[in-house]
C-alpha cells in the first residue's frame, strides 16, 4: 500500500528516522525520503493488525479512516495515526535474532539522509580485512626543528608505512601533522598521525627520542642533564609501554648521556638503545675532508668516535681515499706539526654546530638526514657501519657504563656488532679521555 504522510508529530528529522527504524525492523516496509512528503510501502494491515479497506491515501494531515481515535479536528471519520509507543503496547514487535545495524556489515539500515547506500559503498566493494599492524612504523618524539627535520628526511625517503608524532604542545602537533598529511600525495607514506598520548605510537619499530629541554643561560651541564632525566623519566616507559620491541634512536643533546639514562630507563638490551652520536660529525669530517681534496664525500672515508661534542677524536689514522693512507703520504697529518693543518678540519666539525647556531638560531637539517639514514639502515637491514653511541665499557680499557661512539654495524635487530678499529696510541688515550668527561657527569646523576 501506498501512503503519503507528513503526520503534525514526525516533523522532526530524528523522529522521522526513529519512526522508519521501528517499523523496517518489524519488516513491514521499506521507506524513502521524499522531498516534501514521507513516503512508506508498507501493509497497514500487519502493521496495525487489521482489516484495511484503503488502498491510496494521499493526505498529508496525518489522519488514516477507520482506524485509531477520533480526531479532535472533527473532520468526518478521520482518525490519527496511534503513536510508535501506542502501537507497540498493542502490537510488541516480533522477536529477532538480529545484529545491530552498526555492527553488521552485510545489513544496513538507511535512515533519513542517509537511506541510500553511501559513495564509498558503491565505489569500493570489501574482498577481504585489511591489515591494522604496520610494517615498519617510526614514531618520532618532540615536534621541534629537529624532530620535524628527522620527520620529513624519514618521509622522503620513503621508509615507514606509517608516521606517528608525539608533544606535549598540543596545537603545533596538530598543525606539524596537517601540514604533513596535505603533503602525502607527493609522499610514499600517507598515514601520518599524532597525539600527546603515546598509543599513537604503538607497535613502532623505531621511536625516535628528540624531545628536552635547552641548556639555560649560566646553567651548568649536569643541571641540563638532570633536566632532560625527568623529561626522560616520563617519555620512555610510555615509549617501551606500547612498543616493547622496538629499537629507541636518541637524538636529544646531550645525547651520550642521554642513550644511556634511556638504556637504565627502558630495561631494554643494550643493542636496542641506540644515541645518533657521531654519525653526523664523521658525516661533517668527511664533507670537510672531501672540500679540500676536490672529491665527492663518498669517497673520502674517515671516522670521528668517541663523545657528540667537544671531546670528540678525530681517527687520523684511519683517513683514506681509494685505499690509499693519507696519513702515510702525510705522516704530520692531525697533529701540529702538520704544515698543511689538517687538524683545523677536526676543528671545524666540533664548532660547526655552534657556527650554524649563531647564524640560524638551531641546527636541524643535516641530523634529519642523518637519523633518516640510520632508521634506512635498520628498516631494510643493510648491515652499514656508522659511528654511532653504544655502551663501550670494557673496550679500550673503558672501565665504567658509559655510552660513545664508535664504528658499528646496524641491522634489523638494532646495533648488532661492533668494529675493532685499529688506534694509534694517542687516539685510544682521547677516547679514554673522552669517556672520563661524560662518567664525570653521569655519575651524580639521580633517579636513574
Amino acid at each position: 500500500m501506498l501512503i503519503w504522510i507528513t503526520p503534525p508529530e514526525y516533523k522532526d528529522q530524528q523522529e522521522v528516522s526513529r519512526l522508519l527504524y521501528t517499523m523496517s525492523i518489524h519488516g513491514l516496509c521499506e521507506a524513502k525520503l521524499a522531498p516534501t512528503f514521507l513516503k512508506i510501502e508498507c501493509c497497514l494491515k500487519a502493521f496495525l493488525n487489521s482489516s484495511c479497506n484503503v488502498c491510496k491515501l494521499q493526505e498529508k494531515s496525518g489522519y488514516l479512516p477507520e482506524y485509531g481515535e477520533e480526531s479532535a479536528g472533527g473532520r468526518g471519520s478521520r482518525m490519527r495515526l496511534p503513536s510508535l509507543w501506542e502501537r507497540d503496547q498493542l502490537h510488541p514487535p516480533p522477536q529477532r535474532n538480529m545484529t545491530p545495524p552498526d555492527t553488521n556489515p552485510d545489513t544496513k539500515w538507511y535512515l533519513g539522509k542517509d537511506i541510500m547506500a553511501t559513495l564509498k559503498e558503491k565505489l569500493i566493494t570489501p574482498v577481504a580485512a585489511g591489515s591494522t599492524i604496520p610494517n615498519n612504523k617510526i614514531t618520532v618524539v618532540g615536534v621541534g626543528q629537529v624532530g620535524m627535520a628527522c620527520a620529513i628526511s624519514i618521509l622522503g625517503k620513503g621508509l615507514c608505512d606509517e608516521l606517528a608524532l608525539v608533544d606535549v604542545l598540543e596545537d603545533k602537533l596538530k598543525g606539524e601533522m596537517m601540514d604533513l598529511q596535505h603533503g602525502s600525495l607527493f609522499l610514499q607514506t600517507h598515514k601520518i598521525v599524532a597525539d600527546k598520548d603515546y598509543a599513537v605510537t604503538a607497535n613502532s619499530k623505531i621511536v625516535v627520542v628528540t624531545a628536552g629541554v635547552r641548556q639555560q643561560e649560566g646553567e651548568s651541564r649536569l643541571n641540563l642533564v638532570q633536566r632532560n632525566v625527568n623529561v626522560f623519566k616520563f617519555i620512555v616507559p610510555q615509549i617501551v609501554k606500547y612498543s616493547p620491541n622496538c629499537t629507541i634512536l636518541v637524538v636529544s643533546n646531550p645525547v651520550d648521556i642521554l642513550t644511556y639514562v634511556t638504556w637504565k630507563l627502558s630495561g631494554l638490551p643494550k643493542h636496542r638503545v641506540i644515541g645518533s652520536g657521531c654519525n653526523l660529525d664523521t658525516a661533517r669530517f668527511r664533507y670537510l675532508m672531501a672540500e679540500r681534496l676536490g672529491i665527492h664525500p663518498t669517497s673520502c672515508h674517515g671516522w670521528i668516535l668517541g663523545e657528540h661534542g667537544d671531546s670528540s677524536v678525530a681517527v687520523w689514522s684511519g683517513v683514506n681515499v681509494a685505499g690509499v693512507s693519507l696519513q702515510e703520504l702525510n705522516p704530520a697529518m692531525g697533529t701540529d706539526k702538520d704544515s698543511e693543518n689538517w687538524k683545523e678540519v677536526h676543528k671545524q666539525v666540533v664548532e660547526s654546530a655552534y657556527e650554524v647556531i649563531r647564524l640560524k638560531g638551531y641546527t636541524n637539517w643535516a641530523i634529519g638526514l642523518s637519523v633518516a639514514e640510520l632508521c634506512e639502515t635498520m628498516l631494510k637491514n643493510l648491515c652499514r657501519v656508522h659511528s654511532v653511541s653504544t655502551l663501550v665499557k670494557g673496550t679500550y680499557g673503558i672501565e665504567n657504563d658509559v655510552f660513545l661512539s664508535l664504528p658499528c654495524v646496524l641491522s634489523a635487530s638494532g646495533l648488532t656488532s661492533v668494529i675493532n678499529q685499529k688506534l694509534k696510541d694517542d687516539e685510544v688515550a682521547q677516547l679514554k679521555k673522552s669517556a672520563d668527561t661524560l662518567w664525570s657527569i653521569q655519575k651524580d646523576l639521580k633517579d636513574l
